[in-house]
């Protein structure tokens, strides 16, 4: 009952985020982040309507994702090492939302060719420049912005980030709308439509949502506070 109610909760929050932005709730997922919560809570989410979810270790995520329905879509939403492409690409991952390197960018590029597929993925921006963050800085993937778009066999959808830790949602806000500002200026440099804005978590979807998100990622929010 809990995570019904907290779903219902996050629903009614990112509706009310969608009308305040003058946005369609319906431009707007929630992906439920699973990372360290079993299968038993995973599916009290399912049957309440929820079918995106995110994991950070891709181990974690190969072992719930044959355990749950077929209709489920999987993001990995952690740090993807470049000799574990290869697995993320077979098992069924639907996109890679922490992209943070050329290098990552061009292994994924490179196995996916391979495969004979074409990766949907998300480039990480490490909006806030924290030296113990994962990303792109926005000159980093200013300067490299070209080399991206010309790895074949990857489909850049748009931009994700972390921002630091804040006391208040609201403190928030800046990094969104920069990277908002961002993955706009990208779009007027072409050729890609960059649709995807994934940011915002628990404490902080709504003001994400007011900022552009198309997908906000909340775990705790959803099924209680975090195993370890």
């Amino acid at each position: 009952m809990y995570i019904r109610e907290q779903l219902n909760e996050i629903r009614a929050g990112i509706a009310a985020a969608a009308a305040r932005a003058g946005r369609s709730v319906e431009s707007v997922r929630l992906l439920a982040v699973s990372k360290t919560f079993p299968v038993g809570d995973i599916m009290q989410a399912y049957e309440d309507g929820q079918r995106l979810f995110g994991e950070n270790r891709l181990q974690e995520a190969m072992e719930k994702m044959p355990q749950m329905p077929p209709d489920c879509e999987w993001h990995l939403i952690g740090p993807l090492q470049r000799n574990k492409v290869r697995k993320a690409l077979e098992c069924g991952i639907a996109l890679l939302q922490a992209v943070d390197s050329l290098k990552t960018a061009a292994a994924v590029s490179r196995v996916a060719g391979e495969l004979g597929k074409s990766m949907p993925i998300l480039l990480e921006v490490n909006i806030d420049g924290e030296p113990s963050k994962h990303g792109f800085s926005p000159e980093e993937l200013r300067e490299q912005w070209e080399a991206l778009v010309a790895l074949p066999s990857t489909e850049i959808r748009g931009l994700m980030c972390i921002p630091a830790p804040t006391e208040s949602p609201e403190d928030s806000r800046p990094a969104f709308a920069a990277l908002r500002a961002l993955a706009q200026e990208l779009r007027e440099r072409g050729p890609l439509p960059l649709p995807e804005l994934s940011m915002g978590m628990s404490h902080d979807y709504a003001v994400a949502v007011e900022e552009g998100a198309t997908i906000v990622r909340v775990g705790s929010a959803i099924f209680g506070r975090r195993g370890q």
